[in-house]
């Protein structure tokens, strides 16, 4: 090796050791700037963009503020498109659960302000229902009265009033009685109820006296034709009577009705219009009514949150809302979603009520024990 070949290579030595320092000292450069301003800059702007606790959820938040105000101002929803607010009145208890879905979303996405918002649509559910979260029924009461919608497809109508019977009612109303089915039932109950009236597709069965038994009109045959067509073709629309059942307390009027039925379809919307009609016939009957004691049983179609209501429960309280357990769901019999079959009264105490077991209708039968 050469002399020029060894100072190269001392050199090239040298080079690369140098190189080495370089690194280390720009090392110590990036090292201290650091520390500098600008990166202390650098450090907050990426802080800031990443979101804290109360901006993450945000949408969360929103629908949790819309569904509040949806359920607090839900009378101020409108009719006119597809009767959309008394369609939302109806199923009103379930938007509910809409809560616990937008509480999961909230605690997936650590979101303080998605849980904080939900605070509006919890306390407006827990004022509008959560009196029938709990038990209000007493043991007390003079008389028990059941309502029950038994189907006109009902194929066990024998067996549905060997239960109606075995129930105890000292009152029971019957809706949707068919012409072939009235005998089984008139039967079928001779034995417990020796007093009973039919109208139309409506009856009472009762253990104490009747009378002044009439019908009333709930509109159900409609239009500038209808005061002309024979008595037996109008008997066909009979679905409301007035009766007064003598009790050792005196005289209670009692009303059995079966209002119009209300259907949901693509270019109708939420259809009630034969319903309301005579929703509206029925609060006049009512508010016509001179008994002070006042008992109204039967299916409604409808819900008693449901403005269409209000001409009768500004005069009646719901028996289930004020002495249940519960919601109290009537319809459809196989899984109870609403309460459609309804027990209201005037100038008696509801002590208790409560839903009976399934027959063979698609209705499940109501009751209520009341006392003077």
């Amino acid at each position: 090796m050469t002399q020029g070949d060894t100072a190269e290579t001392g050199q090239g030595g040298v080079g690369r050791r140098d190189t080495g320092a370089g690194t280390r000292r720009a090392g110590i450069r990036r090292e201290a700037g650091a520390g500098t301003p600008r990166a202390g800059i650098h450090r907050a702007i990426r802080a800031a963009s990443r979101p804290g606790p109360w901006k993450r959820g945000l949408v969360l938040a929103a629908s949790a503020l819309l569904l509040g105000l949806f359920m607090l101002l839900h009378a101020e929803i409108p009719n006119r498109i597809g009767n959309l607010g008394s369609l939302v009145e109806t199923f009103l208890p379930w938007l509910g659960l809409f809560i616990p879905v937008l509480l999961a979303g909230a605690l997936w996405r650590r979101s303080a302000s998605a849980v904080a918002a939900l605070l509006l649509p919890v306390t407006v559910w827990l004022n509008l229902f959560g009196g029938l979260l709990s038990d209000k029924s007493h043991p007390a009461g003079d008389l028990t009265v059941t309502s029950h919608n038994v189907g006109a497809d009902n194929r066990d109508p024998a067996g549905t009033a060997h239960d109606l019977a075995a129930s105890g009612a000292d009152v029971l109303a019957l809706e949707e009685l068919t012409e072939q089915a009235r005998g089984t039932y008139e039967k079928g109950l001779a034995k417990a109820y020796p007093y009973h009236t039919v109208q139309g597709t409506v009856g009472l069965w009762s253990k104490l006296p009747l009378s002044d038994t009439q019908q009333v009109d709930i509109k159900m045959d409609y239009g500038p034709l209808a005061d002309t067509k024979p008595v037996d073709i109008k008997m066909a629309y009979t679905r409301a009577l007035r009766t007064t059942v003598a009790t050792d307390r005196g005289p209670l009027a009692v009303y059995v009705a079966h209002l119009g039925s209300a259907r949901v379809n693509p270019r109708a919307g939420f259809w009630t219009a034969q319903r309301d009609r005579g929703a509206q016939a029925l609060g006049k009957a009512v508010a016509a009514e001179q008994n002070e004691r006042v008992v109204l049983l039967g299916d409604l179609n409808g819900t008693m949150d449901d403005r269409a209501f209000a001409d009768i429960t500004s005069r009646l309280r719901s028996a289930q809302d004020a002495a249940g357990d519960g919601f109290g769901f009537s319809w459809p019999a196989e899984f109870p979603v609403v309460r459609i079959d309804q027990i209201l009264v005037r100038g008696v105490e509801p002590e208790s009520s409560w839903v009976l077991p399934a027959t063979g209708s698609d209705h499940l039968p109501v009751a209520a024990r009341i006392s003077w």
